[in-house]
């Protein structure tokens, strides 16, 4: 099965309109926002450990058609989560964080942005009336961020409030996922959503906290990026792998400043001598957490020569990067999951197939490959005939999409 990306905007008003007129939810003369998915070229894993961070927005969205309305309610509809019905509540009334009667309703999300957002001390008054529609898959893409930051972007529009520190609009959106549903992702997802531009790489430095945009160089124009979905479910970053990952950094880190280290992150290692000292001191055993380590400082080591290739649009040494670091979180952090490694198996069987690595919180979801534009194909191809033959259940399930790099938030015209 394969989707390509054309121009799903004009399909996804027509559904929208569909879903209005299903729940009577009138969003006439509504704006629609639309939100991208996106692609970390380095590092994965990198943000909690405090790396530089390198990666663009890709065309799988969210849409949401909205409107203020004069009842102080937030009334939304998914046409992903049908089951859930129309999520209406007041502005300033939600379950408490964390509450187990949200946990397996996607209603956690604009409950958890009404948290946030007056926890954040800005006055909520208006509520929305909207709906919603996605295709970004469920695992690698980072559909909770984007999601999350539509809503936040959606409602702050709704009640006329300008946040000029778009930062600012990244830590609320951790925060949603922190601290009122419970998932322990860094801001990876989001800074590369908030901040994508069409055609160019987005390069963020935590330590001043600044982006700048890497156009792909000349002899680029051949790359094409391939998004491979398993078809499988993480039930969130919450209950995976990517949270005993974090936690494992997190103690190799407190081991080292014990022993007189002086570090605050993994990202701190990059010199060779020092990850030589702190591998041989706690090798004998914390042999795991040495491998994350090794893993993050190998990344580190390959970033500059990722964002040099980039821009010299050397996209075989692109993939070769891409490839290494896929080796690395398969092996050293070990944080894939065996579908996705069938998909990047059966990608790396096919000629003009540059790189592969598994993508986003690990254990299930989705699989990337950089791809040379005559390949795509036959990559289609390999994958239609081996994925189900190694994994049936998600015969009917798997999907491959071709994507385009783009802006991560965009308004369209009113519905």
């Amino acid at each position: 099965m394969t989707t390509e990306s054309t121009n799903p905007d004009a399909a996804a008003r027509e559904t929208l309109r569909r879903l209005a007129t299903d729940t009577g939810i009138d969003i006439q003369g509504a704006k629609v926002r639309r939100t991208s998915s996106r692609f970390c070229l380095g590092v994965e894993h990198g943000d909690y450990n405090g790396t530089e961070l390198f990666g663009v927005g890709t065309d799988r969205f969210i849409w949401l058609a909205y409107k203020p309305n004069d009842s102080g309610r937030i009334r939304l509809y998914s046409g992903n989560f049908p089951d859930d019905g129309v999520v209406d509540f007041p502005v300033g009334q939600v379950p408490a964080p964390r509450s187990p009667e949200i946990a397996d309703t996607w209603a956690r999300f604009p409950y958890g942005v009404d948290h946030v957002l007056r926890k954040a001390g800005l006055d909520l008054k208006t509520g929305i009336d909207g709906v919603l529609y996605g295709n970004i898959p469920g695992g690698g893409m980072s559909r909770s961020a984007s999601l999350t930051l539509n809503l936040i972007l959606s409602i702050l529009d709704a009640n006329r409030i300008e946040i000029e520190d778009r930062f600012r609009i990244v830590d609320m959106a951790q925060a949603v996922e922190n601290e009122y549903i419970g998932s322990p992702c860094g801001q990876l997802d989001q800074i590369m959503i908030l901040f994508a531009k069409a055609g160019m790489g987005t390069h963020y430095n935590p330590k001043s906290k600044t982006i700048d945009y890497v156009p792909l160089g000349r002899g680029g124009e051949d790359l094409r990026i391939v998004v491979m979905d398993t078809g499988t479910v993480r039930p969130g970053l919450e209950k995976s792998t990517y949270k005993a990952r974090r936690t494992e950094c997190e103690r190799l880190v407190e081991l080292a400043r014990g022993k007189g280290f002086d570090i605050t992150s993994l990202a701190d290692v990059k010199d060779q001598a020092l990850y030589d000292r702190i591998a041989s001191t706690f090798k004998a055993d914390h042999a795991d957490l040495c491998d994350r380590m090794k893993y993050i400082f190998g990344a580190q080591q390959r970033f500059y020569r990722m964002m040099d290739a980039w821009k010299a649009g050397d996209i075989d040494a692109v993939g070769d990067i891409f490839r290494t670091d896929g080796i690395g979180l398969r092996d050293q952090y070990r944080i894939s999951g065996p579908e996705l490694e069938t998909m990047c198996d059966v990608a790396r069987t096919v000629d003009g197939v540059l790189g592969e690595r598994m993508l986003g919180g690990g254990d299930k979801g989705a699989a990337g490959a950089l791809v040379r534009a005559e390949a795509v194909d036959s990559l289609k191809t390999a994958v239609d005939a081996a994925y189900p033959r190694s994994h049936p259940d998600y015969a009917d399930k798997y999907a491959v999409h071709v994507c385009r790099v783009v802006d991560g938030v965009k308004v369209l015209d009113e519905t």
